[in-house]
């Protein structure tokens, strides 16, 4: 059994964290992960205090054991949902896109652990210093909005700058993946693209198909000309917008409004031809529909038989 730093702070069997994922990681999904021994996080997106609400008390129908939600800062109710966190406080909770400061201090009172997720040595300093419990450090191969560092190189560097436990996210999909996060100084992880496809996973079949069918190469990243990176799979949406991104005489204001939207249209309706499909570079690596419990269970199956092998191996030589 791995034990870490992380598996003490919260008190959970698996210091792993299920992936924040607008319109894809709701209250079930979140339960079940939870149950399964790691912590099921519910994705807030842009959606409003009454329906994550609605998740959390869905959430604690299915499980008593510890979850979180995450707030992207930069949604337009997230003044009202740091609100509803301080009056129904939950576990967890993780943050992106902004500085969660002037919320922590709120958060740690009624008991709840923050944890943003970083790109960088600099915010995860920045993190620690506010008060945050831990970090993400969150590296390119990610699916959804991402920074410039992979995680190869950007756990390590985190690991090195901060005393808080570090999460590696990015680029994790299987044992193997756990086990490099661990040997790069991570206390956990974070995976989001493989819960996709949990049974427990509400998200349209089309979905999880888009990813049971994916290749090595099959993700794209746009949005860097807008400053905001994201990787999702390929498809007729994702092709046409890299190629007008690429096209000086399409402004930007054309850009911003290509994308609204389309996040939901995949998840939510399945739209082959017009939803972006977000998803990290282990897509190829997910071959099948799994529960919540076999996923987790055989991630760190996997990681400890690794980690205890190539240690004899290492003695050996």
């Amino acid at each position: 059994m791995i034990k870490t730093k992380l598996t003490d702070l919260l008190g959970i069997e698996y210091p792993l964290f299920q992936g924040a994922m607008a319109w894809i990681s709701d209250g079930e999904l979140a339960a079940a992960v939870s149950n399964a021994g790691g912590i099921g996080i519910i994705g807030g997106g842009s959606a409003p205090a009454s329906w994550i609400a609605d998740q959390i008390r869905r959430a604690r129908e299915l499980t008593d054991k510890p979850f979180g939600v995450n707030i992207p800062l930069i949604s337009p109710y997230v003044d009202e949902v740091a609100d509803l966190l301080v009056a129904d406080p939950v576990a967890v909770i993780t943050t992106g896109a902004g500085n969660a400061g002037k919320y922590i201090a709120r958060w740690d009172a009624v008991g709840t652990k923050v944890i943003p997720v970083i790109p960088s040595v600099a915010l995860a300093r920045r993190a620690e210093k506010e008060g945050a419990a831990a970090v993400i450090a969150e590296g390119g191969e990610s699916g959804g909005h991402i920074g410039e560092l992979n995680t190869m190189a950007l756990v390590p560097q985190v690991v090195d700058a901060v005393s808080i436990p570090v999460l590696a996210a990015g680029g994790i999909g299987d044992g193997r993946g756990v086990a490099a996060a661990f040997m790069l100084g991570a206390e956990g992880v974070q995976m989001g693209t493989r819960f996709v496809v949990a049974t427990e996973c509400n998200v349209h079949p089309n979905y999880k198909r888009k990813i049971l069918e994916a290749k090595d190469r099959e993700t794209i990243t746009t949005g860097k000309r807008l400053g905001h990176p994201v990787r999702c799979l390929k498809n007729p949406f994702s092709r046409s917008l890299a190629a007008k991104e690429a096209d000086e005489n399409v402004s930007l204001e054309e850009l911003e409004g290509i994308g609204v939207g389309a996040l939901r249209l995949a998840a939510v309706e399945g739209d082959l031809e017009n939803g972006c499909f977000m998803s990290g570079e282990i897509a190829g690596l997910v071959t099948r529909e799994q529960s919540a419990v076999e996923i987790v269970t055989e991630l760190f199956t996997e990681a400890e038989a690794l980690l205890t092998g190539r240690a004899q191996e290492l003695v050996c030589l």
